[in-house]
């Protein structure tokens, strides 16, 4: 299996409005380093996985949605706790609408909130 991987990064505020979260409860700050993992059994017609530029423009429009925002007021996470694992979910499918899926067998998106935790989310495509 091939893999291409790129990476970026997304500030944002949100709560975790849960007593389960303890602190992380009321709103405060994340910046998430956001991997971007391509998988695919052969490469394509260039010898490449995916093309970096696009996979790259594509996770920076994307995280650009988010960027600098409070999730709690964005409509689209309505009703959802904004959890790290969430997040990594919602990336992947974002992505998949702006580089075709068909090729790939699979899509892993990993947000990693310090050096010591992340979650991640693999779509199989």
């Amino acid at each position: 299996m091939f893999t291409l991987t790129v990476r970026d990064h997304a500030m944002v505020a949100h709560s975790l409005p849960d007593p389960f979260f303890g602190p992380a409860q009321g709103v405060h700050g994340c910046t998430y380093v956001v991997e971007a993992t391509w998988e695919r059994p052969d490469l394509d017609e260039h010898g490449v996985v995916v093309d970096i530029g696009a996979a790259t423009e594509a996770l920076a429009a994307v995280l650009g949605r988010i960027s600098y925002r409070n999730l709690d007021d964005l409509e689209e996470f309505e009703g959802q706790v904004t959890t790290t694992e969430v997040l990594a979910r919602w990336v992947a499918q974002r992505l998949t609408e702006r580089i075709d899926p068909d090729p790939f067998s699979a899509l892993v998106v990993t947000l990693r909130e310090h050096p010591d935790a992340w979650a991640g989310y693999r779509l199989a495509l």
